[in-house]
């Protein structure tokens, strides 16, 4: 049946089928976890899913975002810092997508003002449509082609999320150039998810659907009609209330699909296959796909069961400054959360502003500074993120301090580890001003510097990004070890400035050691200190790669030693798969080699 599925949508190249999911009423909705779960399902019946996400803003990429703006900036293999959603679809759908998987007004816009400057358009008025139209229907058509599974199969479904809100003057072209698309790639090879909020005013505690409607009404009104109807509410949707919006909406009630709050995001996906979702679209999008027991989605179920259930606690303080809004760290979160699974601990993680940490907020808010040490000293663990910019540093360094001296574990990513090394020269080396560049361009001890290909002047796209290689230069590392024992590691990079290279023998005399440098030896990528629980820094960031099946290893040994678990794991030769072979045994790239694999369940039986 598989093979036919195969040679079904191999046979042309117009076979391809795509899925647009648009937003209605608010932005923020969740169309990003809808999306992903829709891909996740579809993947489960094993056919190979993309999913590009449209962002109307004119912004070339969401490199020179603050993540109080946008969230995080998610980092991709090629080096493509896109819109976090990108990252949800990779850990939803164990895929590795590009740069160009993330489309947005102004690469659109770019491309075709290029293009004009050239005299492409032979003279032509440039217009919104056809022009523009046009170049967002070829971007989707030729990105949906990108082969994103290890198998380097071409994909067969694509799921487009359109970002925003419905009726946005910004989002206009995409949904008139979506508009002309259906008809092009004709309506069996193309449905629209719509995702729309369902109020209940407390007052009355009814669920409201007039919001719904209205939307629905506009998108309608701009030439798409959606397939399904994807409604967000707190509580599961009433019969009554089903029906009133299957009567309005001119869909058929199976067409309309709760998704209320749940205990965890895994657990969306099986809300929507438990609605029909899948076989609703085989059957519209003409996907002849075999009712069989799906092995991924046992695996989900597992994970969300697992989650539930868990009775031990483990507490991680992220002591950064984008802490107010938790999406600024969403991919290091993820990255906790699947480890802490993996041990079957629950994980609390205590926001610290790190300015707080610092004398001046004594004298200034005292209540706030020993809120914010209590809090640290209590954790578990403490974890250090990446990030720019001179606030809340010293306060960074302060806790860095912290651990280091009361051996709490510790991880310290990007930023984390080179504030790490100023810490060690400050206080172990004795060199009172050691600082970064970054920071104190006149330090005389300026143990971390700008890179030589960093350009100062330009803000977008300047940094050392992408997937780059680390080679272990030792063999009793703890985190070559987390590893799997590997001789080097590829990792994603977000960088401008480096640990001063001349400088680390002064560091490796004190038991400070540089375990992992890149392919030239130059550039200090993971640090490790002797005679400590677990002290590691690495400069690049693991949490990108993190998967809800396959954790990062630097965040697992992080949560192992604030479980007090890491020595005997460690003991038991914790056998973690390499991290680029996520499917060595499945033909695509779906999370099925068991749990059982990172020997999870020893690890609970101390």
């Amino acid at each position: 049946m598989y093979s036919h599925l195969q040679t079904f949508l191999g046979s042309q190249s117009t076979m391809m089928k795509y899925i647009l999911v648009t937003g209605g009423v608010i932005s923020g909705i969740g169309k990003g976890i809808i999306a992903s779960s829709v891909g996740t399902i579809l993947k489960s019946c094993g056919l190979h899913v993309t999913a590009i996400k449209i962002d109307p803003y004119i912004n070339i990429d969401a490199g020179t975002f603050s993540p109080y703006e946008h969230g995080e900036v998610f980092v991709l293999d090629d080096g493509g810092e896109v819109d976090l959603d990108l990252g949800n679809y990779e850990r939803f759908l164990d895929i590795r997508l590009t740069r160009d998987n993330n489309l947005t007004t102004g690469k659109i816009y770019q491309s075709v003002i290029n293009k004009e400057r050239r005299g492409d358009y032979l003279g032509k008025t440039v217009q919104v449509v056809p022009h523009i139209t046009d170049a967002i229907q070829e971007w989707v058509v030729k990105q949906a082609k990108i082969p994103v599974d290890d198998d380097d199969v071409e994909p067969q479904v694509c799921v487009i999320e359109l970002g925003g809100t419905v009726g946005d003057i910004e989002s206009m072209p995409f949904i008139e150039a979506f508009r002309q698309f259906q008809f092009k790639v004709k309506r069996e090879n193309f449905c629209n998810i719509h995702v729309s909020l369902i109020p209940q005013p407390s007052a009355t505690g009814e669920q409201k659907t007039k919001p719904t409607q209205n939307s629905v009404r506009e998108l309608r009104g701009l030439g798409l009609s959606p397939d399904l109807i994807m409604c967000r509410c707190s509580t599961a949707l009433e019969n009554s209330v089903k029906e009133k919006i299957s009567m309005f909406c001119h869909v058929e009630p199976e067409q309309v699909i709760c998704v209320h709050d749940v205990s965890s995001i895994y657990r969306v996906p099986l809300l929507l296959e438990d609605q029909g979702v899948v076989s609703y679209l085989s059957k519209r999008l003409n996907m002849p796909i075999e009712a069989r027991p799906r092995k991924m989605l046992t695996k989900w179920k597992e994970m969300s069961d697992r989650s539930d259930r868990l009775l031990e606690q483990c507490s991680i303080a992220l002591v950064g400054k984008y802490t107010k809004f938790s999406d600024s760290y969403a991919s290091v979160i993820k990255a906790l959360e699947h480890s802490a699974l993996a041990i079957s601990h629950k994980l609390e993680v205590k926001y610290i502003d790190s300015a707080y940490l610092e004398p001046s907020t004594l004298q200034e808010e005292p209540v706030k500074y020993h809120e914010a040490w209590q809090k640290l000293c209590s954790a578990d663990g403490i974890l250090v993120p990446g990030g720019f910019g001179v606030r809340g540093t010293e306060g960074k360094i302060h806790a860095i301090n912290w651990a280091r001296k009361q051996k709490k574990p510790f991880l310290g990513v990007c930023l984390g580890m080179q504030l790490a090394v100023c810490e060690f020269a400050r206080n172990v080396l004795d060199w009172a001003d050691a600082n970064s560049t970054e920071f104190d361009p006149d330090s005389k001890h300026p143990v971390v510097i700008d890179m030589p290909e960093h350009n100062p002047g330009q803000m977008g796209g300047t940094m050392r990004l992408g997937k780059r290689r680390t080679i272990f230069k030792t063999t009793n590392s703890v985190l070559r070890k987390l590893y799997g024992d590997a001789d080097y590691v590829d990792e994603r990079h977000r960088h401008r400035f480096e640990v001063n290279p001349e400088l680390k023998g002064h560091f490796e005399d004190k038991g400070f050691r540089f375990v992992g440098q890149d392919v030239e030896g130059e550039r200090m990528e993971v640090i490790e200190l002797d005679d400590h629980p677990y002290f590691v820094g690495v400069q690049y960031h693991p949490e990108f790669t993190s998967r809800p099946i396959k954790p990062s290893p630097p965040y697992l040994g992080l949560l192992l030693a604030a479980a007090g678990k890491l020595q005997s794991y460690l003991q038991k030769g914790c056998r973690l798969s390499p991290r680029d072979t996520y499917s060595d045994r499945s033909g695509s790239s779906t999370p099925d080699s068991e749990i059982s694999e990172l020997k999870l369940p020893s690890i609970t039986n101390d």
